[in-house]
């Protein structure tokens, strides 16, 4: 639902306009200047949302090696444009410190889609601000479908099963986890 339509928002105003405590009970995205409030999560999606948080969380925190953010952690992708990511990972080596706020595309997008979700769009923007990878998961499918850009720069998509495990590539080098692990029972 577009929440503020009057103008166009930088980052910056957005990131402000967020902060006000009327709407620090909402999830808000900004998308070409526009202030969207992208409503709650269902049960499924943010159980699994923060059963991937946990196990990133179990291999980042004892490494030291960046922040794992949840779905309020935002990330700026372009002057206009914000998106909270399920769960998100950044390198310690890209911010040292934690930010106010995170200027730049994480790592790792880790996307549950939601039925009306373009997964698509918010990949392609992602990978294009510098993720490198995204994460998009489907509870019901039990599926995971690991994008990234190939060496010509297209979307290529892997797609991992409850027989499969997700590694961490050279973003979290050593971390691997179950698929299977991902879903409820």
């Amino acid at each position: 639902m577009v929440l503020e339509r009057q103008k166009h928002y930088t980052a910056e105003e957005f990131w402000a306009f967020a902060s006000l405590p009327e709407h620090e009970d909402k999830r808000l995205e900004l998308e070409d200047g526009v202030i969207i409030d992208m409503g709650a999560s269902s049960p499924v999606n943010t159980v699994v949302a923060m059963r991937i948080g946990y196990f990133l969380n179990a291999f980042v925190i004892p490494n030291d090696l960046g922040y794992v953010t949840g779905a309020d952690g935002g990330f700026k992708l372009a002057d206009n444009r914000v998106r909270q990511p399920d769960v998100g990972f950044i390198a310690k080596a890209r911010a040292p410190q934690l930010p106010k706020h995170f200027d730049s595309a994480p790592d790792l997008a880790v996307e549950v889609v939601s039925p009306d979700e373009d997964i698509f769009k918010k990949t392609n923007e992602y990978l294009r601000a510098g993720t490198r990878q995204v994460w998009a998961v489907y509870p019901g499918e039990q599926m995971v479908y690991v994008m990234q850009l190939d060496a010509d720069g297209r979307m290529i998509s892997t797609p991992f099963d409850t027989d499969s495990t997700l590694t961490g590539g050279d973003i979290l080098p050593g971390f691997t986890l179950a698929v299977r692990e991902v879903f409820p029972d």
